[in-house]
């Protein structure tokens, strides 16, 4: 944990990012440190629980220390924000590190989000050019992705609705999502127990009550749902092989674009999202920036927070690979919708850690 001065020079160092986004336009905002915790679990499920401090709060019940900004200020602008919007904000995030006991469990995130219908490649473009300018003076290599093209080519996939959408739910578990794929393709085999539900009837032979926190007609539906599921015809193999082209890009933004639109000609499902990745590539270089130059990867963005579902960026700092993401951002149209209650706005924005390019520049981390 950094001592106070090293505490003060990172609230300094985040002062004078928070400046720099409020003189793009953007007006600073304030989120609670507290959050109720039924939004995030409503978003994320359980595996919330793994990564936020939990706590219990008279009034406001279930509560959670802020894991990030973002929902807060989705949640802020949904109820009273005008549009077009531009925010900033500066302050601790809190966030267990089980699997990285180095990691601090608490710092500063300064964070600039965009809310407006008018351009969506406008605005990524303007997010992802302020924050590399911004960031300019650090020398980080910066790398793009985008979880629109993947949930559009697993939307394409020839296999059942179920199957898709477990696949685009662990997307963001690069894990879990390859044990499916193998299974939904037949490259791997079902679990015995599994085979064995569905096959026979879970309730032959019990007389006596039931047990438990799931009722009868839940096992069997439940047991239904494996039946239709073992019926269904394995992914065929060249649409997996094209999957696996698609996550394995690791190109610039130029190239990357032309080898994209080879792969919609067998995977026409994501020709739309391919256009709008090239809208947005011209988007970037009329802010004076060479696609050239800059790294896209089919699997970036796998491993962030769940809500991105478009154009996904980070900033690295390559002479410290012991260093986590400097900044990251992304899109999140989906999130305004579920946070809306029937409305949505179009919204991207990304974070900048300040410990961290203090750390870049030399200083302490």
């Amino acid at each position: 944990m950094p001592d106070t001065r090293d505490k003060a020079a990172v609230r300094a160092e985040a002062a004078r990012l928070l400046a720099t986004f409020q003189n793009a336009g953007a007006v600073v905002v304030e989120t609670p440190i507290l959050q109720p915790a039924e939004t995030l679990l409503d978003l994320y499920g359980e595996d919330i629980r793994g990564r936020a401090y939990v706590t219990s709060d008279p009034i406001m019940g279930e509560a959670m220390l802020r894991p990030d900004f973002t929902v807060p200020v989705v949640e802020m602008h949904m109820a009273q924000g005008a549009e077009p919007a531009r925010y900033a904000y500066a302050g601790e995030v809190f966030r267990k590190q089980e699997d990285d006991p180095h990691r601090a469990p608490e710092y500063f995130q300064v964070g600039y989000e965009v809310f407006d219908r008018a351009d969506a490649a406008a605005s990524d473009a303007e997010v992802f050019a302020l924050f590399h300018d911004t960031l300019a003076p650090f020398g980080l290599r910066a790398a793009t992705g985008d979880m629109g093209i993947l949930m559009a080519a697993v939307n394409g996939l020839t296999t059942s609705d179920r199957r898709r959408d477990a696949l685009k739910r662990h997307l963001w578990r690069p894990r879990r999502f390859r044990t499916l794929l193998d299974r939904f393709s037949g490259r791997a085999p079902n679990p015995e127990g599994r085979e064995a539900l569905a096959r026979g009837n879970p309730f032959d032979g019990m007389d006596a009550p039931l047990i438990g926190l799931r009722s009868r007609a839940e096992i069997e539906d439940r047991v239904a749902a494996l039946r239709e599921d073992m019926a269904t015809p394995p992914i065929p193999e060249a649409e997996v092989a094209l999957l696996a082209d698609l996550l394995g890009i690791r190109e610039t933004l130029a190239n990357a674009c032309e080898h994209l639109r080879d792969l919609a000609v067998d995977m026409p499902a994501i020709a739309d999202a391919v256009e709008r990745f090239a809208t947005r590539n011209r988007a970037i270089a009329e802010r004076g920036i060479d696609p050239e130059g800059i790294d896209f990867e089919g699997s970036f963005g796998r491993t962030t927070m769940e809500y991105y579902d478009g154009f996904v960026f980070g900033f690295h700092a390559g002479q410290r690979p012991d260093l986590p993401p400097v900044a990251t951002g992304g899109r999140y149209d989906a999130l305004t919708r579920v946070l809306g209650r029937g409305k949505a706005i179009p919204a991207v924005g990304g974070v900048i850690r300040p410990e961290l390019t203090l750390a870049v520049a030399g200083g302490s981390a």
